[in-house]
């Protein structure tokens, strides 16, 4: 009874083989595809993308987001290969024609997302303005507080946050005042037509040259650059440096008011506009009420 006992075991492993075999290669195959194309992904290919980043000078999110998208394309690579490696081509056609249809209903559902991360990725990449930077865009200013792939968060002169798609800010011109190490400022002042112009620029360059924070290299300038209804208008240009929230407020807040206290010391008029009406009214007599009523009807 042993024998034919043994004789059975043997043929039903035998049978098992014969049956499972092929499955079994399959597996292993597609274990050892998967495992050598996403080791060689994971770790050298990923490794080289982090180094060329960090060699060009980009920015930190940036490459980290580089190297998470090479993780994730050397993962489904190395799926592909897998499949392929092991027979299971119709299984990965099957796959891919799914995976296709779903991402473009995703990105058709999530285009504006899509929009405002790319433009992250450019913003980060291109360093139009950092954070700390104050930064003109449409009709608005700020102070950049924070950058991520999506948005940017801005801070107003009111201490106000606010938060601005990423898209928005690489599709507008952005004025950066902080790019350089100084800063232009130019203020019209307005002087009367019977004061004597040489005088108000010279009043106006003596402030300007008292002043600690405004530079005396560029030195500063005035222009005649309005002959307005009322006044004549002198264009003051300071420049300052490391530019600045605080600093510009402050610098030509002082320079205003410098000035304005030196034109009232010498007598200058800083001129409002009015208007001077002409012209002749004709008045007739009425000889009694009766008239003015029928004047009147």
């Amino acid at each position: 009874m042993l024998p034919l006992q043994t004789d059975w075991s043997a043929m039903t492993t035998a049978e098992l083989i014969d049956q499972f075999g092929g499955l079994i290669a399959d597996v292993v195959a597609f274990v050892l595809a998967f495992v050598v194309v996403y080791v060689l992904g994971r770790y050298v290919l990923v490794g080289l993308v982090r180094r060329s980043m960090d060699a060009r000078g980009f920015d930190e999110t940036v490459a980290q987001l580089a190297t998470k998208t090479v993780q994730a394309l050397s993962f489904f690579v190395a799926v592909a290969v897998a499949f392929t490696v092991a027979g299971f081509g119709s299984f990965l056609a099957a796959f891919a024609t799914l995976g296709g249809a779903l991402a473009l209903a995703l990105g058709f559902a999530a285009q504006d997302i899509v929009a405002n991360f790319v433009a992250g990725v450019f913003i980060l990449k291109d360093k139009p303005f950092e954070i700390g930077d104050w930064i003109e865009w449409e009709d608005k200013s700020g102070v950049v507080r924070d950058i991520d792939l999506r948005v940017t968060k801005v801070e107003t002169f009111n201490n106000e946050l606010i938060t601005v798609p990423n898209s928005d800010l690489a599709n507008n011109p952005v004025t950066n005042p902080m790019a350089n190490d100084r800063l232009r400022l130019q203020f019209t002042f307005g002087i009367g037509y019977d004061d004597d112009i040489d005088e108000a620029a010279d009043i106006i360059l003596d402030d300007a040259r008292s002043n600690p924070a405004i530079l005396d290299d560029p030195e500063p300038s005035v222009r005649t650059t309005e002959l307005g209804d009322s006044y004549v208008g002198l264009e003051s240009r300071i420049w300052i440096d490391d530019p600045g929230r605080g600093k510009f407020k402050s610098a030509l807040s002082e320079h205003v008011k410098g000035v304005k206290q030196r034109f009232d010391e010498a007598g200058i008029d800083i001129p409002y506009p009015h208007r001077e009406l002409t012209g002749d009214i004709d008045i007739q007599e009425v000889g009694n009420l009766d008239q003015l009523q029928a004047t009147g009807d």
